[in-house]
């Protein structure tokens, strides 16, 4: 899951983005609202967490012109100073999803963030199974047989990314985009090592699924067993 911070303050953005990421997030920060149209003009995200004081405009602004896109939206989620009755009214009827006030604990914004993530038509399911493979995407954990696999942040996203799209090819660039975020500076080959390494570990766990690579193409998940079946 890819997310957009828009936070005015280095420090607090800082944190969002480092909590995040440990929690299974890729996350671009935006310092304001000219830098996260630019992200959002070059990047798809899942979801955005929102400031609205910010040093070139009101969020109230952006919030209004993401839902006037054609395509849908990504969820919303206002992080703000302003505590009043009427900011939190403004924020919602301008079309966003949830409302948090600073200050805040970090595990809240985390857990409202999952929540609005598993809304209907959201990104973020529960639990996502193929054969004897199951990832609960809250707790980041990857079972096989019902047992336990250790894998790394980024690779339970790329995971993730084949699960929610089992049975269909995924091009490297989509997967790429998914697993990193603008920060990060992955080598020419590193979602071909990093779907190495998950094939292993799926493999040596015994997983019936199996990460398939149609060269030139992209990477497809599917059941093994499904295949021997048919």
């Amino acid at each position: 899951m890819r997310l957009l911070a828009v936070e005015d303050e280095p420090e607090l953005a800082v944190l969002l983005q480092g909590a995040m990421q440990r929690a299974g997030f890729a996350v671009d920060l935006a310092a304001g609202v000219e830098d996260a149209e630019d992200h959002l003009r070059v990047a798809s995200y899942d979801a955005v967490v929102l400031d609205l004081g910010l040093p070139d405009g009101d969020g109230l602004t952006l919030l209004r012109e993401l839902r006037r896109r054609p395509a849908p939206p990504p969820p919303v989620l206002i992080l703000t100073a302003r505590d009043a009755p009427e900011d939190r009214v403004a924020g919602l009827d301008a079309g966003a999803d949830d409302y948090l006030v600073k200050p805040f604990h970090m595990p809240e914004l985390i857990s409202r963030m999952r929540a609005l993530l598993r809304r209907p038509n959201a990104a973020l399911g529960v639990r996502l199974e193929l054969g004897n493979l199951v990832l609960d995407t809250s707790a980041r954990a990857v079972l096989v047989n019902g047992l336990p696999i250790a894998l790394s942040l980024r690779e339970t996203t790329l995971l993730e990314l084949l699960l929610r799209r089992q049975g269909r090819v995924l091009p490297r660039d989509a997967l790429e985009q998914g697993v990193y975020d603008f920060d990060s500076t992955p080598g020419s080959n590193a979602i071909e090592v990093m779907v190495h390494r998950l094939r292993r570990k799926l493999t040596e766990a015994g997983a019936t699924p199996q990460v398939h690579t149609l060269r030139g193409i992209g990477y497809l998940l599917a059941d093994r067993e499904e295949a021997d079946a048919e």
